[in-house]
């Protein structure tokens, strides 16, 4: 790899990510960078028009925003100035007066302000006034209203002149701009897994000991696309997410600590690949926030990646150590990274592979239903259930009725078991009794139950089919029917007339 570079330059790469497979990245043109890796944005505002109006409006704001020698130069300027004026106004007054034609002031006149003779003396006397300096041999007279009136108005002036251009100076030192060139991010993004998962990684530290208070990060991807309905958006941004929903974006920067963007469905890196990373072109923005300890101000760095800045199956190495009594973090290695190793392929084409050859799951096996009942398992539940209910529900109806009723009404039941037990045999030597076969209950067609008994209990007649043990019919001819009668919904229909009249009485 040396070899290569020194034959190629710095911008051939090769990146291994397997024994057996190499991709080298062709040399490109060093392109314009929308953030630069100090900051700064790198964009100028032009054909203002009119506009430039705007900035004379908030004046403090951009004096605050020039640089430092258009600051030192405006504040010498306006003091100088100042300066001038005011002196110049007080030798006006002194020529206008006459106090310059009378050399050294004899007893008998008073100057409008002492030992002014010229100019120089009336600029010395405006600084002394100015500064609070006072000597003691320039002074103002009482016979000067007009001097008075300037000087109060200096007073003010002066007043004005030095709240706007040291608050100005104040602000300006003031801001954690500067601040913000103790915050190191890495020279280079690396891609390789974590946790089983492809990532973006990058890193930053804090060189001061002073905390970033409520530290923040966040990223963009800055990259030029083209909507379906044919709209160019150059330089469209897109949040990348580096733990917003966790609570990873929220820092704790009292040592370098790498952050992670996971590359998953959600990620505008989804089809990104280590071949198609060499034809890319985007610049991924950081921006770093947080409250400075020591001043409570804002403070925010920024710095950006390109597509060159982005290693392929690299891995950042590990700069803490354990000291005796505490850690140590050796700035040395904060930039260097090591080569891993990691699948080439992006993550679509990954997915879409293990989708390829994950064995498909097994459909569930039917159970099989009798060939006798058509939907077999479920109508023969069903109506097992519904005798049940039925079976619970006349013996509700049993118990309400007076004793002697309920004495008749289980002597007619008794009678009933009888019956179905002396019932006829089976062909075959079977017996018809339930405790010898397995028994489906059924409902019997209208057309195997007698015309008078379908008169009379159409709904209370059920049929007792053989099963063999796999659920399916009996191929030995179908024995006749053991037809079971029930009671009826209402216990009170099966009584005498006279019964009836005592239990409606009742």
């Amino acid at each position: 790899m040396a070899a290569l570079r020194r034959k190629f330059g710095e911008d051939y790469q090769v990146v291994n990510t397997n024994q057996d497979m190499t991709f080298s990245a062709q040399v490109k043109k060093k392109r314009q960078r929308f953030v630069e890796k100090n900051g700064r944005c790198n964009v100028q505002h032009g054909n203002l028009g009119g506009e430039t109006s705007r900035y004379i409006s908030d004046l403090f704001t951009t004096l605050v925003d020039l640089k430092w020698r258009w600051n030192l130069l405006i504040f010498i300027l306006t003091y100088t100035v100042a300066w001038l004026v005011m002196a110049s106004m007080w030798w006006v007054i002194a020529y206008i007066r006459g106090d310059l034609s009378h050399g050294g002031h004899d007893s008998s006149y008073t100057p409008c302000v002492a030992n002014v003779f010229n100019f120089p003396s009336a600029f010395l006397f405006f600084i002394e006034t100015e500064a609070t300096i006072g000597y003691g041999h320039r002074y103002i007279t009482e016979k000067c209203p007009e001097g008075i009136i300037l000087f109060l108005f200096q007073s003010l002036l002066g007043s004005i002149v030095d709240a706007f251009l040291i608050g100005c100076m104040f602000i300006k030192m003031s801001q954690p701009k500067k601040r913000a060139e103790t915050l190191m991010f890495s020279q280079d993004a690396v891609i390789s897994q974590r946790d089983g998962k492809l990532c973006l990684m990058f890193r930053v530290g804090n060189l001061r000991n002073s905390h970033m208070v409520s530290a923040q990060i966040r990223c963009k991807l800055i990259k030029s696309r083209q909507t379906p309905e044919g709209e160019f958006l150059p330089l469209d941004q897109c949040e990348l997410d580096v733990g917003f929903g966790t609570g990873a974006d929220q820092l704790f920067l009292v040592s370098p600590l790498t952050i992670c963007h996971e590359i998953n469905t959600k990620s505008p890196f989804f089809d990104l690949s280590q071949r198609s990373l060499m034809n890319e072109e985007f610049e991924i923005v950081v921006i770093l926030e947080g409250i400075v300890e020591t001043t409570g101000m804002t403070c925010q760095a920024r710095t950006s990646y390109t597509e060159d800045e982005v290693l392929w199956g690299h891995r950042f190495l590990p700069v803490m150590s354990l000291e005796e009594g505490f850690f140590r973090v050796d700035y040395s290695q904060f930039h260097n990274t090591f080569a891993v190793n990691t699948p080439p392929h992006s993550v679509k084409e990954q997915e879409e592979k293990s989708s390829l050859t994950s064995p498909n799951s097994l459909p569930a096996a039917a159970a099989p239903s009798s060939p006798q009942s058509g939907n077999g398992g479920r109508a023969g539940r069903r109506e097992r259930l519904l005798s049940a209910d039925y079976a619970d529900h006349a013996e509700d109806q049993a118990s309400r009725l007076p004793s002697k009723l309920q004495r008749m009404s289980s002597t007619k039941e008794e009678l009933h078991r009888r019956g179905l037990n002396a019932g006829p045999a089976l062909p075959g030597g079977k017996a018809s009794s339930t405790g010898d076969l397995p028994l489906s209950i059924q409902r019997l067609r209208s057309s195997s139950i007698p015309v008078g008994r379908q008169a009379q209990q159409p709904d209370e007649q059920l049929q007792l089919l053989c099963l063999d043990a796999g659920g399916r019919g009996v191929d030995a001819p179908t024995p006749a029917p053991v037809q079971i009668f029930f009671v009826g919904s209402r216990q009170e229909d099966n009584l005498p007339a006279k019964l009836r009249r005592m239990n409606a009485d009742r």
